[in-house]
C-alpha cells in the first residue's frame, strides 16, 4: 500500500502547485483538507491503475518518439495519464479536473518529481 501513499502525496503536490489541475470543493481551511482527502485517495488509486495498465502500452507505442526527443516525450505520456484519469473520473462525483494540455504536462512533470521524493521518504529501504 505504499504506492497509494506515494501517489496520494505526489498528487497532493500537483494539486497544490498547478492551477489547471484541481479537485472540486472548498478551497481554504480545514474544510478543504477534510473534504478533499477521500477524493484524493480515489484519484490516486485510479491514476495508479491507469499507470500500471495503460502507461506501459503507450510507452512502447511511442518509443520512436521517446528516442527521437531523448526522453522528453515521456512528459506527454505522463500528461496523457493525468488526462485519462480525469476523463475516466468525469462521469463520477469525484470532481478531479485537468484543464488542458499544458497543465497536464506540468502536472505530469511535478507528479514524477514529487513521486520520486515521496517514494524515498515513504518506502522501506530494507528490501
Amino acid at each position: 500500500m505504499s504506492w497509494l501513499a506515494v501517489n496520494a502525496v505526489a498528487l497532493a503536490v500537483v494539486l497544490w502547485l498547478i492551477p489547471g489541475i484541481y479537485l472540486d470543493g472548498p478551497t481554504q481551511g480545514w474544510d478543504e483538507i477534510r473534504h478533499k482527502i477521500p477524493p484524493l485517495l480515489v484519484v490516486a488509486v485510479i491514476l495508479g491503475a491507469v499507470s500500471k495498465l495503460i502507461k506501459p502500452v503507450l510507452t512502447i507505442l511511442s518509443l520512436p518518439l521517446i528516442i527521437l526527443t531523448l526522453g522528453l516525450f515521456l512528459l506527454v505520456v505522463n500528461a496523457a495519464m493525468l488526462g485519462l484519469t480525469a476523463w475516466l473520473l468525469g462521469p463520477t462525483r469525484v470532481g478531479f479536473h485537468v484543464d488542458g494540455f499544458w497543465p497536464a504536462v506540468w502536472g505530469g512533470l511535478i507528479f514524477a518529481i514529487a513521486g520520486f521524493f515521496a517514494r524515498g521518504f515513504l518506502t522501506d529501504e530494507r528490501r
